[in-house]
């Protein structure tokens, strides 16, 4: 693990292989660790970094005034990118899959790819069909309660309905006291987190000219909110491929991660090829 200095946060971030650089962002109230299976497959090929977010694992929690959004997020991510000499392949899931977003559309230059499981960027429900507005009820409900509880000073129940929510019933009660403890006090960040996805002005017509390569994945078996978001993605990125990972949900990068990581793997390995066979293309 490598650490740098971000303003006046520590931020540690996984750091190895050597190629072109993979930056990969993790979920909320997950930690950078949770790419290093899929860091130890890219790295003979990549060279991979994948930071802990604002108030996970060890990096600090967020000091700033005002508001928080991704824009605070990304600045984070981009102080990463800015210790690279090239542009990078982005991927994230989750939470992070809507701080990738938000950067490819702000500096679009800055990336080679994006693979993205499951991006939550809610705030493009706000402009969709009727069933798009039905699960920004449901999210906005879910989100409502997680602070409503911790609020009451009772961040367990927080963490149990987040976690509930996004894993289904019965996931808490079958956790160990230790990850129920450790998920429990990063409540606050990812109300933190809730609070900038729900604030972040772009809409589904911004992302209609991101000329990105990327790969969108999905379970089937998720929320309504994460697979609506997916669907008005779906609609939008002008190079886009999309992929099902049957019988999976919202966390399936951990839940089914050899099946998601393979799709990543290939997806990256394609990119490489083809980057690699253009630059050997004669000019026009």
């Amino acid at each position: 693990m490598a650490r740098i200095q971000v303003g006046d946060a520590d931020v540690e971030l996984l750091d190895q292989g050597s190629g072109e650089p993979v930056v990969m962002l993790h979920s909320s109230g997950a930690s950078g660790a949770q790419w290093r299976a899929l860091a130890d497959k890219l790295s003979e090929h990549f060279h991979v970094l994948a930071p802990d977010l604002y108030g996970y694992g060890a990096t600090s929690d967020w000091r700033g005034d005002g508001p928080f959004s991704l824009v605070h997020e990304a600045a984070l991510v981009t102080a990463v990118m800015d210790r690279l000499q090239e542009p990078v392949h982005l991927v994230g899931h989750s939470y992070g899959g809507a701080v990738a977003l938000h950067i490819a559309r702000m500096q679009r230059e800055r990336l080679r790819s994006l693979s993205l499981y499951e991006p939550v960027a809610f705030h493009l429900l706000r402009t969709g069909d009727a069933l798009d507005e039905a699960a920004l009820r449901e999210i906005t409900q879910a989100a409502g309660g997680v602070a409503q509880a911790h609020a009451a000073g009772d961040p367990a129940t927080g963490a149990a309905r987040f976690i509930d929510y996004w894993s289904g019933p019965g996931t808490w009660a079958g956790m160990s006291t230790a990850r129920q403890e450790a998920m429990a006090s990063r409540v606050g960040k990812v109300m933190l987190d809730f609070q900038a996805l729900f604030r972040e002005p772009a809409c589904v017509r911004d992302f209609e000219r991101l000329d990105v390569p990327t790969l969108l994945l999905q379970g089937d078996r998720s929320p309504l909110s994460a697979r609506r978001v997916a669907r008005l993605l779906s609609r939008a990125l002008p190079s886009l491929r999309l992929d099902t990972v049957r019988g999976a949900g919202h966390m399936a990068p951990m839940t089914h991660r050899d099946i998601v990581n393979e799709h990543i793997v290939a997806y990256l390995a394609a990119c490489r090829s083809a980057r690699r066979h253009a630059g050997r293309m004669p000019a026009p």
